[in-house]
């Protein structure tokens, strides 16, 4: 069968690089023909497959690839940060470790979960044509989550008798608390910079935040070898140059959307719509909050627990190295989270049900390979991956016998965070959260505690335990998505944006 021109031309438009004023419309096209080539039976099903994923994949990649790039750049200024720490002495880089994954994670994964219901909102107002309401739910999102970040403040200045509390030692707590303190500015650039990124990825706007990170890493690295070796400012100034890196990001990113054409329909402006129903956006972000920060807080236990073993610096030495990679690869993987979350979030605010379905597989497919070619590298990498964060051979064996559940942690993080994101995009969060809590902390938790204090396994028992409730919480994730009527869920897209839009108007249903 052959198209005509009109309807050929979304697929045409892929090869023009668009104007500003032609992004709404190209996109949209764009998504309608998908639509048009999964729904025409009068092509064969292997040639609608074949034309739908070369259409998909290039709506994927324009929306991934920048995205990865942004928190693989975002997460190396952190890893860089432990790595200063470490070439500062063991003791330093277990403490580093500790204040960033043990409380600086509490921090990030609560904002990044509360940041995840603007991204449901965004994503499907702007595949609907709402586009006022963008700028609105960017303003209540950064309110909420503002306020949210001011009994964070407490959390990080009693880290050191809340880490004593929770087993570790006096010595590692001091020097972790330390490096905690100069991370207190970060909060607020967390309560800012997650709801102007899911804003601006909800109008598939991400290559500025890549360029904006790019930039922004190059001055954190000068900044911390200055700040850290030259000035001898130690864990402190490591911190400190870390949440001024951070604000550097959220002022330039906000300076962009002030000036930018892109933006000019969905940021109206400041506005007291922003202050109003935050009692109802405060639950929805609630939900949101508590399925992302049971995923992210549950490495952050591991290290926890990790601190209450016999020899928990070395643990943590070893354990730190292998997360740290193992955090490189699930930036990849984030990436695609996000774009998983606005290709669902657009495609079912515009009515797409088939097109929804089809991004979630392509999405997933991609994100699986990588995360396998990414294992085998680590697999034969494992004798030398540590000397990029400390010296030692007694680490570097460590490390090796640890790699293994690394490669397996990296397959299962190919397809769980992306899940995750077509979770955010259909609005799952309540339903998510109740499985993390069953699978992380009913089964992978008390399973790691057994096999490594129990059966003596050590770190690599609290890591096994924890890599079956991941499996599990897998397992139901794709069994969930692949019974999902897609239909239903445009239905519930149009409901949810009826009960949070304060202007009417009509999904774009073909």
């Amino acid at each position: 069968m052959e198209y005509s021109e009109d309807e050929s031309r979304g697929t045409a438009a892929l090869l023009q690089p668009p104007s500003p004023a032609a992004v709404d419309s190209q996109q949209s096209e764009v998504s309608s023909e998908l639509e048009k080539v999964l729904s025409d039976t009068e092509l064969s099903y292997w040639k609608r497959i074949r034309v739908a994923t070369w259409i998909e994949l290039k709506l994927l990649f324009r929306l991934a690839a920048p995205a990865i790039g942004v928190y693989l750049i975002n997460n190396f200024m952190s890893l860089s940060t432990r790595i200063f720490a470490g070439h500062l002495g063991n003791l330093q880089l277990a403490a580093a470790s500790l204040g960033n994954q043990g409380i600086q994670l509490f921090a990030y994964g609560l904002m990044l979960g509360m940041g995840s219901a603007v991204e449901t909102l965004c994503g499907q107002a702007y595949g609907a044509g709402r586009h006022e309401m963008l700028g609105i739910y960017l303003q209540r999102a950064t309110v909420v989550l503002t306020l949210t970040g001011l009994p964070m403040v407490f959390i990080y200045i009693f880290s050191k008798p809340i880490l004593i509390l929770l087993g570790e030692s006096k010595t590692l707590a001091s020097e972790a608390s330390i490096f905690v303190y100069g991370l207190i500015p970060q909060i607020f650039a967390y309560a800012i910079n997650f709801p102007v990124q899911k804003y601006l990825q909800a109008q598939s706007i991400v290559k500025p935040s890549a360029y904006i990170s790019l930039a922004t890493l190059c001055l954190h690295l000068l900044l911390s070898w200055v700040v850290v070796y030259k000035i001898g400012l130690g864990l402190i100034g490591a911190s400190l140059v870390l949440s001024l890196s951070w604000w550097i990001i959220v002022v330039a990113q906000f300076v962009y959307i002030l000036m930018s054409e892109k933006c000019k329909a969905t940021w109206i402006g400041f506005s007291f719509e922003a202050f109003k129903g935050l009692w109802e956006f405060v639950k929805l972000s609630a939900a949101s909050a508590v399925m992302l920060c049971l995923e992210t807080w549950y490495f952050q236990i591991l290290i926890l627990i990790t601190g209450l073993l016999k020899d928990p610096q070395l643990a943590l030495d070893a354990l730190s190295a292998c997360l740290g990679v193992n955090a490189i690869v699930f930036m990849i993987s984030v990436g695609f989270n996000a774009a998983a979350s606005v290709r669902v979030g657009n495609e079912l605010g515009a009515g797409h049900p088939k097109s929804a379905s089809f991004a979630v597989t392509v999405v997933n497919l991609v994100s699986f390979i990588i995360a396998v070619i990414a294992a085998g590298i680590v697999l034969s990498l494992r004798h030398v991956i540590s000397y990029a964060f400390t010296d030692g051979e007694t680490v570097a064996e460590a490390v090796s016998d640890l790699c293994p559940l690394l490669a397996v942690t990296l397959v299962l993080n190919g397809v769980q965070p992306v899940l995750s994101g077509v979770a955010v995009g259909c609005g799952w969060q309540a339903f998510v959260a109740y499985v993390n809590v069953g699978c992380y902390y009913v089964v992978g938790i008390p399973l790691g505690c057994i096999l490594g204090f129990k059966f003596d396994f050590g770190v690599k028992g609290i890591w096994l335990g924890m890599l079956g409730g991941t499996m599990m919480q897998t397992i139901i994730l794709v069994w969930v998505t692949f019974r999902t009527d897609w239909n239903k869920e445009v239905e519930k897209a149009r409901n949810r944006l009826d009960k949070w839009d304060d202007i009417k108007k009509p999904l774009l249903v073909d």
